[in-house]
């Protein structure tokens, strides 16, 4: 997959997260998209890194995506556990 897909598949991932961990994120929107695209790459590079689970060329593949939601959600966690307090 190029550069553009994967940013597509992180803001997708991201809102995937979002929806499973709801609540006010101390960087809104914009945050809660830039840690989608981020826990995307890191999410799709662990996979196929450490799980030895080579990064499919379809956009449509299962495993890619669950890395990429998962990447999201454990970055979303991280940033909320960081800053959480910042919007008090």
């Amino acid at each position: 997959m190029g550069i553009i897909s994967w940013i597509v598949l992180g803001l997708l991932a991201g809102a995937i997260a979002k929806f499973l961990l709801p609540g006010r994120d101390p960087g809104g929107i914009i945050g809660t998209t830039l840690i989608g695209i981020a826990g995307a790459f890191l999410g799709g590079w662990l996979s196929a890194r450490f799980l030895d689970r080579p990064i499919e060329n379809q956009f449509f593949d299962l495993a890619t995506w669950g890395a990429a939601v998962a990447g999201s959600f454990v970055l979303l966690v991280a940033y909320r556990i960081l800053f959480g307090n910042s919007r008090d």
